[in-house]
């Protein structure tokens, strides 16, 4: 039977290298992807995916799991269904990644990169959701691209959805807090991250979810994600998710902090928590002559990190909705 993480991580293609059972057939198609589709016809079109950081291994657990019961034909699937360990060889070496962090490099920034193993992979990566959803003519697209977060966080689950000209449909909002996601952030500006890519060239109603901390295999808590888990497995059943008392928070993007230079300083220490509350006029950063200072009544900071390369994010300013 197909072991879809473990040969991922064994660099290995299955033998056989396709299959099927009462409900779907399967084939994978390159490392560490993998498409599913149920012998019906459908309207529907997920993708879910995974890893694109190799130290985020909690939902390539979950995904995992979640493809082993479609293949062995525990779940009905109702979507066609294209799965993804991002970035294998990150996975392999515990690392957040190889040479360079490949969630800024979708939509071709992967060209404004040193060629490397994230390039190449991004590319491929780009080709994949390029076969699968170009002609895709489905009333109904989604991309759920799981993550842990290297910080702690107020809200331990949360959700980034990429920016795009249209509303984000109500009901894939609604699931997403059934999803057991405690906030969701909406980006304001065109971004690097896979999800962007999905949302903005295939118009995929596409979210990034946060759903804890970052740490190795063989360390995760699983049963701290099994909201999000049972959530995905009605999802792809075609079941209602149990609803959650309460609905997420919202927040829009207020502000980007860059790192520019060597001169760069973020005034916030390593125990900073995504979502702590900053006011207005408070010094969030500097470099050289730039300053970065809280506008707004009250900020809420995401992502704070001094360390990323120059030109990348070093954090995001919040305002709640």
């Amino acid at each position: 039977m197909l072991d879809f993480l473990a040969q991922t991580l064994a660099g290995k293609v299955p033998t056989p290298s396709a299959g099927e059972n009462a409900h779907l057939h399967w084939q994978w198609w390159d490392e560490g992807i993998l498409t599913l589709a149920p012998h019906q016809a459908t309207q529907k079109t997920l993708v879910l995916s995974a890893g694109i950081h190799g130290n985020e291994t909690a939902p390539v657990e979950i995904l995992a799991q979640l493809v082993d019961s479609l293949v062995a034909g525990e779940i009905a699937l109702q979507w066609r269904l294209l799965v993804i360990l991002g970035n294998p060889a990150a996975l392999r070496s515990n690392q957040r990644y190889q040479h360079s962090d490949m969630n800024r490099m979708f939509s071709g920034g992967w060209q404004q990169f040193p060629e490397s193993i994230e390039t190449q992979r991004a590319c491929r990566l780009e080709h994949a959701l390029d076969l699968f959803l170009a002609e895709c003519e489905e009333t109904i697209c989604w991309h759920l691209d799981m993550h842990t977060a290297i910080r702690s966080s107020y809200h331990p689950r949360f959700g980034v959805l990429p920016s795009r000209p249209l509303p984000y449909d109500e009901e894939f909002l609604s699931w997403l807090g059934c999803a057991g996601l405690q906030a969701l952030v909406f980006h304001q500006e065109p971004g690097g991250t896979f999800t962007h890519f999905s949302s903005e060239h295939f118009n995929a109603l596409s979210c990034t979810l946060e759903l804890g901390k970052a740490q190795p295999f063989g360390e995760n808590d699983l049963s701290q994600f099994e909201v999000t888990k049972q959530a995905l497995q009605a999802l792809l059943s075609g079941e209602a998710a149990e609803p959650i008392e309460g609905k997420p928070l919202r927040y829009k993007v207020a502000q980007q902090i860059t790192r520019h230079s060597d001169a760069f300083v973020l005034h916030m220490s390593a125990q900073t928590q995504n979502f702590t509350a900053f006011p207005k006029g408070t010094l969030l950063a500097e470099d050289g002559n730039t300053e970065y200072v809280v506008k707004e009544d009250v900020e809420f900071v995401l992502f704070p990190n001094p360390k990323v390369a120059l030109g990348l994010r070093a954090g995001l300013m919040l305002r709640e909705i």
